[in-house]
């Protein structure tokens, strides 16, 4: 019988060049687990973890069950963030195999696990923790539960897929579109139509709804919080700019792979030039895949010429974009894929192990454990004194994470917080306490607007002192610094 490694013999036989990038990638994929420093948001959802609740104000729970389940095997080290987000992810590979092999021969399902596994994709949801996570593994069990209903005419099924589907949402509200692309088949495709009035679908979405119940439950605790800033609030931030859609084109293509993504394109257009809008000539298989594609794909492009789309909002609709194109997945193209794959994970190993080029952001990897070290023996000078950031989140979930301690966000300064507005902060235990304040600089070679940001903090407090900055360096140069501040009698605000 035929497995996956006796493909993998077949590639060493025949494409070196195929084996020697597979091989360079998973080992480099595996040793970032302990190389690659946290994350910001690595920290922030292992800060879920330790505050477990029905759902949190950004997202559903399963990434806080996750990082809380890891965190309580292993211990709480960088390393076991990043081996949970791996081990998550290698599932996901494995359950695309299985759903890939439902719709391609045994060797061309092998081609797509290679074409998936060669993208930056799989090492951004191997090595960084976010929702996305989750997602796609419990996207990937729905759609494998929802072709046993479909394609196999197991009615039992239906369950299977509700629980899977609402695991789905769980993780991450985009998982809305696996109900939405199951309806949107059903209504395009006429034999299948019959579903939609059948007792089995209905339910399916009781269970879909059972499962969801502690994200709606939150919601309905804390007024709608976390739907109103994933839906309107977001609407705010709403401007013209098609050069967007360029960017998401851009970002879409480096974490595909351009070859992947432009030959997905490719694709996309001699499908069009085909059929046009004629769907119902397509098979049924196709298009039960394209319904789980296009959607969040053309859906997420079209908002982006007025809405910044995030780089990992599109991931789901590869699953099946991917198996798709599966056909025409030939060994020339693999080999083009890896060799770029191989080019651009050397590249991210060099900036990851080396760091010649500075990361002007809080989004780095860089110098946060040596941070928390430094704070930690601030800390020890003045232990009565409570320590906050202001940086939404990053700052105060990172040394939340390395001290082992609460360290408060913005909150402190009366302004919104993401959850650390919803952990039951009582502001009013900490008035009349010092406190030390930190403020991350994003360019170490400019604190002159994050001093100013002092102005700010001088209605809560009696007095304000700097202290001695937080300085990483590395190899002899800076790379991080931080402002650090000691703030004496605080005086909670009033409209918090």
């Amino acid at each position: 019988m035929k497995t996956p490694f006796t493909n993998l013999i077949g590639y060493i036989k025949t494409d070196r060049w195929i084996l020697l990038s597979i091989c360079i990638i998973a080992a480099l994929r595996f040793s970032f687990i302990g190389l690659m420093g946290l994350m910001p948001q690595d920290a922030y959802y292992y800060f879920y973890g330790q505050h477990l609740a029905l759902s949190y104000f950004d997202h559903p729970p399963a990434i806080a069950l996750i990082m809380r389940g890891f965190g309580e095997v292993f211990g709480r080290h960088a390393w076991v963030i990043k081996l949970a987000d791996t081990v998550i992810t290698s599932l996901t590979i494995f359950a695309f195999y299985h759903l890939a092999k439902k719709f391609l021969s045994r060797h061309k399902a092998w081609n797509a696990l290679l074409a998936i596994y060669s993208t930056l994709m799989v090492t951004i949801l191997s090595l960084v923790t976010t929702p996305d996570v989750p997602l796609m593994l419990c996207w990937t069990v729905s759609l494998l539960c929802l072709y046993n209903v479909i394609f196999e005419k197991r009615s039992f099924w239906w369950i299977w897929a509700g629980l899977a589907m609402g695991a789905a949402f769980d993780s991450k509200y985009t998982a809305i579109f696996l109900p939405a692309g199951t309806i949107l088949f059903l209504l395009l495709s006429r034999p299948h139509r019959k579903w939609l009035i059948s007792p089995w679908f209905y339910l399916s979405v009781i269970i879909f709804i059972v499962a969801i119940s502690p994200v709606i439950i939150w919601n309905v605790n804390n007024d709608f919080a976390s739907f109103r800033f994933q839906s309107s609030e977001r609407a705010h931030d709403i401007a013209l700019n098609w050069l967007d859609v360029l960017g998401v084109i851009g970002h879409q293509s480096a974490i595909l792979l351009p070859a992947l993504f432009f030959g997905l394109l490719y694709y996309l257009w001699k499908l069009l030039r085909k059929y046009g809008l004629k769907w119902w000539k397509l098979s049924d298989r196709t298009l039960w895949l394209l319904c789980f594609f296009l959607p969040v794909f053309l859906g997420f492009l079209v908002i982006s010429p007025i809405y910044w789309v995030k780089l990992n909002w599109m991931m789901p609709g590869y699953i099946t974009a991917i198996i798709w194109i599966g056909p025409w997945l030939t060994r020339k193209f693999l080999r083009v894929q890896w060799i770029i794959s191989l080019i651009v994970h050397l590249a991210l190993a060099v900036e990851i192990l080396c760091y010649p080029v500075p990361v002007k952001s809080d989004d780095t990897w860089m110098g946060w454990a040596d941070f928390g070290k430094q704070v930690a023996v601030i800390q020890s000078n003045y232990p009565d004194d409570f320590i906050f950031s202001a940086d939404d989140y990053k700052t105060s979930a990172m040394l939340n994470f390395y001290l082992g301690r609460m360290v408060y966000s913005q909150e402190i300064l009366g302004r919104r917080a993401l959850e650390f507005d919803f952990i039951g902060t009582d502001l009013e235990k900490l008035r009349g306490r010092n406190a030390i304040f930190i403020n991350s600089l994003t360019d170490v070679t400019d604190d002159v607007d994050e001093l100013k940001f002092t102005e700010d903090l001088k209605p809560y407090f009696s007095s304000i002192t700097q202290l001695p900055p937080v300085i990483v360096t590395r190899n002899g140069r800076v790379v991080r610094k931080f402002l650090v501040f000691r703030c004496s009698n605080y005086q909670p605000p009033h409209t918090y």
